[in-house]
């Protein structure tokens, strides 16, 4: 059992980065200091880092499914993120326009943990950060946007679905601000929508792949603030597992990938993450 303000590692966790798996021991149970991660990040040197929702929820942002999550105060919002509600009602598009006026993303700023995995490109260490997150705050708290794959999207631009169109988000929120509450494309008339990954919306491949491949080329792999337990991207811990790197995962509930990770923690992001990346 996890006990929140401790670090949890495999038995074998003073073996050297770099070492077989195999070596590994099957349970979770040692708690060690966090000068043992410090120093698996200091011996590696291809950093990779999935990032979910639980990083962003400590900028004020709120998830989907948590206890303060959008579905959960309002089951009805869930139709705004079906890409077939959205191409088929107006008065979905309407709603979901009022939604994105009102979005807590527009005041939020990055927050400690945002900041740490910056820290942590400028260090040349970060190879890739993967997110699940579609609030741009990795960029804006300084990692580079080739190191960022935004894997759902951003919701900073807009894009038609009809012509293809792209826009910075805030043309089309001053349209509604205006009175337009569904406003189209001007080029082709086309429904406009954030550049975002709705459910039943196709991911994009080419993202995904580079997001695997950086994965699989990780010699540790921090998965931050995630359930891991949506596909394809979960996949990418399996890759990295797989690729001998150590798997290192700081989330507020249990995943399914917690037996197989070098370190588990349940602290607060913003507090843990900075502590486990310092130099």
């Amino acid at each position: 059992m996890v006990v929140p303000g401790t670090l949890e590692v495999n038995s074998s966790a003073d073996i050297e980065l770099g070492d077989n798996k195999s070596n590994r021991g099957d349970a979770l149970g040692n708690t060690v200091d966090m000068d043992k991660v410090r120093s698996w990040v200091d011996r590696a040197e291809r950093v990779v880092v999935l990032t979910g929702a639980g990083i962003s929820t400590e900028s004020g942002i709120p998830d989907f499914r948590g206890p303060q999550g959008v579905w959960t105060k309002n089951p009805s919002a869930e139709k705004l993120s079906d890409i077939h509600h959205y191409m088929t009602d107006p008065e979905v598009r309407k709603e979901s326009w009022k939604a994105r006026l009102g979005h807590p993303a527009w005041n939020a700023k990055p927050n400690a943990g945002h900041l740490a995995l910056a820290a942590l490109e400028r260090r040349g260490k970060l190879h890739a950060l993967i997110t699940q997150n579609i609030d741009e705050l990795h960029q804006m708290a300084g990692n580079s946007p080739d190191k960022v794959f935004e894997v759902h999207g951003t919701m900073r631009k807009v894009v038609c679905m009809a012509c293809g169109m792209t826009a910075p988000m805030q043309k089309a929120l001053d349209r509604v601000q205006a009175g337009e509450e569904d406003p189209p494309c001007r080029d082709c008339g086309g429904i406009l929508k954030s550049a975002t990954i709705s459910f039943g919306q196709a991911l994009v491949p080419e993202l995904i792949e580079r997001a695997m491949r950086a994965a699989a080329e990780a010699d540790l792999f921090f998965a931050v603030g995630t359930s891991l337990r949506v596909y394809p991207i979960a996949g990418a811990v399996e890759l990295a597992n797989a690729a001998d790197a150590r798997i290192v995962i700081l989330n507020a509930e249990p995943t399914p990938f917690d037996e197989i990770a070098h370190a588990v923690f349940r602290g607060p992001i913003g507090a843990t993450l900075p502590q486990l990346l310092r130099p």
